[in-house]
This record gives structure tokens, C-alpha cells and sequence, in this order.
């Protein structure tokens, strides 16, 4: 859990700060090179890649795959353009407003504009933050960074096919600095609220996978159901891209998982078996599960039901027995195979992508399931499902809101949806002039 890696000791590794003085445990610090750790640096630089390898190209394969032919290069064109917009506002305000030291709700200004990752050769320092302290903060800053690019990118399934592009960028910059930021403040910075309640999130099932799949949810409602939604078939334009895209979503996940141990350390290995073990349990749990019920099982099933396992092991990865990780994986299958079918008829919402059924559902029950398994001899922490439960209706409640608060904001400024006549010609010629060869 990147926010519980304070390490007994921390004021020692922080005590080589420019001009000898001891630096503050309590906010980020300017230290000593010395004092770096060349394997976890390493590591963290490797984990950074890794996840966002699952944005770039996994997350654009994976949901391209889904989409319909005329719709494949604006749902690639959205992937990017997100990357590059919260890459952005996260070096701009984002980062400072989420991991450094301010209120219990919010973090401070410290590292506004692109300041703060002080490295000065000569001098021998560079900055650190007090969440890992042990790597440069430049680096730390952009391993974060991968995750609300991530983020952002996965709510933009549940609305492919309607949106506005430049609706896509606008809410994308003010997404991710009204909901994303604060959440990420509360449970992974140490002083902020569910981080200071004992809420458990090793790698984002929470400040992830529920916001994500509530954000989802509140934008499929509000841009309302593709035309044709319920009357028409929608063929994918390609299960073999959806598939390289699940795949490099699997291979990602570990620098998702492990890297949140901020170490190169035996807990990172134990997340990255957990993840794999989840993974594979969660694919064969939704397959099962669809094999049973319309008596054949798909490729779109078993990738789903990996990503399914992925999502829920993510907040439970650096806490629990590989054991534990197989039947989280496992409950989460077969969980999600019903939040994507069963549960998405219930909320009639036409969620395209099953956003909240896959990450608002997976994210829920591993959220949870991190208070059943949590084993203290892991990790030093107790887990509880009452306060699990707490943290998860917190951030499902808080981005609810927020996130109609940003659609509200976004309408005023650009508007939210295409016209019908570019809709049905299909957003690939009608928003970018450009089409699929072949």
C-alpha cells in the first residue's frame, strides 16, 4: 500500500538534505543521492512503464476491439488524447494536490508547476517524497502519474461511441483534478481521512476500479444510450484486438501490483504471484460461469474475467496469501459476469463497455474481500470489512457527485454529444476525417 511504506527509520534516510540539515518526515524533502536505493529506483522505473503499457496501447487495443468498425480510431484518439491532457494537469497541480502533505481532504501547493523534482549533480541531492523516500521523487511522481492516466482512461468505455472529443479532453483535465486528485489525497497520502481510518488499498481497488466504474455509470446516464442501443446489433470490430489489449492489460498489472510495494522487496514478489493467481482464477470463474449459463464459453468472457480478477486483487495484492488471491479472483468472476449481464439489464444504463461492471464491481468486491483476507502477518495491518466499507461508499458517493458536477461543467463549455447525423455516420470520419483501411 504506497502510503504505508513509512519505514521505521524514514528520518535517518531523509537526514542528508542540503546543507546537512535533518529533513521533514512529514512532506517531501531534498536528501542526499546517496541515500537512493539503485534497485528500487529500478524497479519503479520499470513498474512506471509497465502500467502504462496498459494504457498505451493495452487499454486503446482492449476497447478499440469492442467498439464498432467506424468507431475504433476515435476511441484510440480518446486513449491518447486523455494520456497527454491528465499527463499535464497531473505535473501542473494534480501531483501536488494528491501526495503532498495539506489537509485530510485535499494535499498542498508545494509541487504546483512543474516544481519540485529538484536534482542538482554537482550538490550530490535530489528530492524525494515522504511516501517513498527511497527513490527520487521524479520518479515516484510519474509512477503515479500512470495511474490517473489509467484511470481516466478506463471510465471513457462507458460513453465510447456519443461523445464529443473535445467533451473527451475537457472532462478528462477536470475528472481528473476534481475526483481523481482528492481520492487518491484521502486513502494514499498518510494524512489524509480514509488513509488515517485504516482503509486499505494496497494498489487502487477504491481510488481506481470503484471510481472508475461509479464515474462510468453517472456518464452513461447522462449522455443517455447509443442510437440504435437495444434495437440494433453491435458487432465488435475486433475480439483479437480486445484480446492483445486484455493481454497487455495481464503483463501490466504487475507493475500496477507490485510496483505499489515501492520496493524491489519480497513484497512486491508476493503482489505479483497474488496478481497472476487472481488473474487466471477470475478468467476461468467468468468462463465457467458463461459456459453454464448460454452454453458456450467466448474469448470476450475470458478476458473480461481476467480483468475481473485483476481489478479485484489489486486493493488486496500486498495484503493477503496467494491462497486468498485465487478465491478473490475467483468471487470476482463470477461477480462481474453478473454485474456485466444480470445487473446491467437491472440498471438500464448503457454502459458500452461494462465499466462499472467489470471495474465498479470487481473494485467493490476486492475492496471488501481485503477486510475478510487481510493477514496481519503480511503486512503488519488488520483489515475490517466495516470500515472497507465505509472507504468504498465514501469514494462511490463523493464520485458520484463529482463527477455530474464535472459532465455539468463540460456541457456549459463544449457540450456532451454528438450530433445524430455524426453518430450514425460514425465517429472516425465525422469527428477526425479518417477511416480504417482495408
Amino acid at each position: 500500500m504506497k502510503h504505508r511504506k513509512l519505514a521505521v527509520g524514514l528520518s535517518a534516510l531523509l537526514a542528508g538534505a542540503c546543507g546537512g540539515a535533518a529533513a521533514d518526515p512529514a512532506g517531501p524533502a531534498v536528501v542526499a543521492q546517496a541515500t537512493i536505493s539503485a534497485a528500487d529506483t529500478g524497479w519503479m522505473m520499470t513498474a512506471t512503464v509497465l502500467v502504462l503499457l496498459m494504457t498505451l496501447p493495452g487499454i486503446a487495443l482492449f476497447y478499440a476491439g469492442m467498439v464498432r468498425r467506424r468507431n475504433v480510431l476515435n476511441t484510440m484518439a480518446a486513449v491518447i488524447g486523455i494520456a497527454a491532457v491528465v499527463s499535464l494537469v497531473w505535473f501542473a497541480l494534480g501531483y501536488s494536490l494528491a501526495f503532498t502533505p495539506g489537509s485530510p481532504w485535499v494535499g498542498g501547493s508545494s509541487r504546483f508547476g512543474f516544481a519540485g523534482f529538484d536534482y542538482l549533480h554537482e550538490a550530490g541531492t535530489l528530492a524525494v517524497s515522504h511516501i517513498a523516500p527511497r527513490i527520487p521523487e521524479s520518479v515516484y511522481a510519474m509512477f503515479q502519474l500512470s495511474f490517473a492516466v489509467i484511470t481516466a482512461a478506463l471510465v471513457i468505455g462507458a460513453f465510447v461511441e456519443r461523445m464529443r472529443f473535445a467533451a473527451v479532453l475537457w472532462f478528462a483535465a477536470l475528472w481528473s483534478l476534481v475526483v481523481y486528485v482528492p481520492i487518491a489525497h484521502w486513502v494514499w497520502e498518510p494524512g489524509g481521512w480514509l488513509a488515517q481510518l485504516g482503509a486499505l488499498d494496497f494498489a487502487g481497488g477504491s481510488v481506481v476500479h470503484v471510481n472508475a466504474g461509479i464515474a462510468g455509470l453517472v456518464c452513461a446516464y447522462v449522455l443517455g444510450p447509443r442510437r440504435g442501443y437495444g434495437r440494433e446489433p453491435f458487432e465488435p470490430y475486433s475480439l483479437a484486438f480486445t484480446m492483445v489489449g486484455a493481454g497487455l492489460l495481464w503483463v501490466g498489472w504487475f507493475g500496477f501490483n507490485a510496483g505499489s510495494a515501492l520496493a524491489a522487496d519480497g513484497r512486491a514478489g508476493l503482489a505479483m504471484v497474488c496478481t497472476h493467481i487472481a488473474a487466471s482464477a477470475g478468467a476461468l470463474s467468468w468462463m465457467l460461469g458463461e459456459w453454464a449459463v448460454r452454453r458456450s464459453p467466448s474469448l470476450l468472457g475470458l478476458c473480461s474475467g481476467l480483468v475481473a480478477g485483476l481489478v479485484a486483487i489489486t486493493p488486496a495484492a500486498g495484503f493477503v496469501t496467494p491462497g486468498a488471491a485465487a478465491l478473490i479472483g475467483a468471487i470476482a468472476g463470477l461477480a462481474c459476469y453478473w454485474g456485466a449481464t444480470a445487473l446491467k439489464r437491472l440498471l438500464r444504463a448503457d454502459d458500452s463497455l461494462d465499466v462499472f461492471g467489470v471495474h465498479g464491481i470487481g473494485g467493490l468486491v476486492g475492496s471488501l474481500l481485503t477486510g475478510v483476507f487481510a493477514d496481519q502477518r503480511l503486512s503488519g495491518l488488520r483489515g475490517s470489512v466495516v470500515t472497507q466499507a465505509l472507504a468504498v461508499g465514501a469514494v462511490a458517493l463523493y464520485s458520484a457527485v463529482a463527477t455530474a458536477l464535472v459532465l455539468w461543467l463540460v456541457r456549459l463549455i463544449v457540450g456532451l454529444r454528438v450530433s445524430e447525423d455524426t453518430e450514425a455516420l460514425g465517429l472516425d470520419l465525422g469527428v477526425h476525417r479518417e477511416r480504417l483501411g482495408g
